[in-house]
């Protein structure tokens, strides 16, 4: 569960970060997470969530949503029949918060701009 989100903080599971993060559907976090290209997200930086086998993948764009996923992303989850949502990051948040009681759910959320 994620309990807040703020500009360049994230409380999940009563674990303050401070630094980008992937979260997996066991509920294992990977902090610092950072992309290859800085604001591109590319399926190369998510490689691992999405060998994972999730339902769903969401990522959180930032609170500006600077963090763009590329369109060959967007293709192979298409393609592996993962449901991609990509959204602010103070929306994703709610989202996840939603959907991880009822789906196998991975995330990554890119927390400041």
């Amino acid at each position: 569960m994620i309990e807040s989100y703020a500009f360049g903080s994230i409380v999940v599971d009563g674990r303050k970060f401070t630094s980008d993060l992937i979260i997996y559907p066991d509920g294992h976090i990977d902090a610092f997470w950072w992309r290859k290209a800085g604001h591109r997200l590319a399926s190369v930086d998510i490689h691992k969530l999405i060998n994972s086998k999730p339902e769903v993948i969401i990522a959180g764009t930032g609170s500006s949503g600077l963090m763009k996923p590329e369109k060959e992303l967007e293709k192979l989850l298409q393609q592996r029949g993962i449901e991609f949502i990509s959204t602010l990051s103070r929306k994703a948040v709610k989202i996840y918060n939603d959907l991880s009681s009822k789906k196998n759910v991975g995330a990554c959320f890119h927390l400041t701009c």
